[in-house]
C-alpha cells in the first residue's frame, strides 16, 4: 500500500484517501484492484455504483480524515480514519 504522503495522482493534485476493491490476506498484496480516489473536501453520502459493500482496503492521506457511514445517506453508525 502507498505511504499517506504518497497519495498524489498522475497530475501531481493532492488526494485524501485511496479505497481499493481486492481483497488478500497478505498485507502487500491488499492494495489492488480497481481504486477509487478521494479528492480533498468530498462530501459523497451514496457510493459510486459497484463501490457499495466492495472497500477491502483503504489509505488515508496525512491531514485528512475519511469518515464512513453503515447505511447510506450518511445514516447508521460513523466512523472516522486517518493517515
Amino acid at each position: 500500500c502507498p505511504a499517506p504522503s504518497d497519495l498524489r495522482p498522475a497530475n501531481g493534485t493532492r488526494l485524501c484517501a485511496l479505497l481499493y476493491k481486492d481483497n488478500s490476506p497478505y498485507y502487500d498484496q491488499c492494495c489492488a484492484g480497481d481504486v477509487l480516489e478521494v479528492e480533498p473536501g468530498s462530501d459523497v453520502p451514496y457510493m459510486p455504483r459497484g463501490w457499495s459493500g466492495t472497500v477491502s482496503s483503504l489509505v488515508v492521506g496525512t491531514r485528512c480524515e475519511l469518515v464512513v457511514w453503515s447505511r447510506r445517506a450518511k445514516k447508521g453508525k460513523s466512523r472516522k480514519f486517518s493517515a
